[in-house]
C-alpha cells in the first residue's frame, strides 16, 4: 500500500487539487492481498495528507487462464478448502484439457482512477 500511496500523491502533483473523492484499485486475486486489509492500510496511510476522507474503491479481478494445448482461454477453475470459509484456490492448469496454462489476468495491483476535484 505504501507504494500505491506514494505513486497517487506524485499522480495528483500534476494537478492543481483540492480535495480527493475517490481512488479506485484493480487487485487480482493472486496477489494474496486481501480486500480488508488493503481498505484499513488505506485509511491509516491517508490520514493528515490530500487523500484523507477520500474513499476507496477495490475492483476485484479474477483470474483468467489460457491453454496453449488446447486454445482454452476463459476462468481458471477454483479448489474449495472450507465452505464455511468460502476460501477457493484457483487451479492453474487447463479446465479442459489438463495441461499447463499462461496466467493473462488475476496478478494485476493498479490504480484504475483517481476521482478528484480541481481548483478553478
Amino acid at each position: 500500500m505504501a507504494d500505491l500511496m506514494a505513486a497517487i500523491k506524485k499522480e495528483l502533483e500534476r494537478y492543481d487539487v483540492i480535495s480527493v473523492k475517490e481512488v479506485t484499485l484493480t487487485l487480482g486475486r493472486l496477489t494474496n492481498l486481501g480486500c480488508e486489509q488493503m481498505e484499513f492500510a488505506y485509511e491509516i496511510m491517508s490520514r493528515d495528507s490530500i487523500l484523507d476522507g477520500s474513499k476507496l474503491v477495490i475492483e476485484e479481478e479474477d483470474v483468467r487462464v489460457r491453454c496453449e494445448d488446447c486454445g482454452y482461454e476463459g476462468p481458471a477453475g477454483n479448489l474449495s478448502i472450507d465452505e464455511d470459509v468460502h476460501c477457493q484456490i484457483p487451479i492453474l492448469s487447463c479446465p479442459v484439457c489438463g495441461a499447463a496454462v499462461k496466467v493473462i489476468a488475476g496478478k494485476t495491483c493498479c490504480v484504475k482512477s483517481i476521482e478528484i476535484e480541481e481548483a478553478d
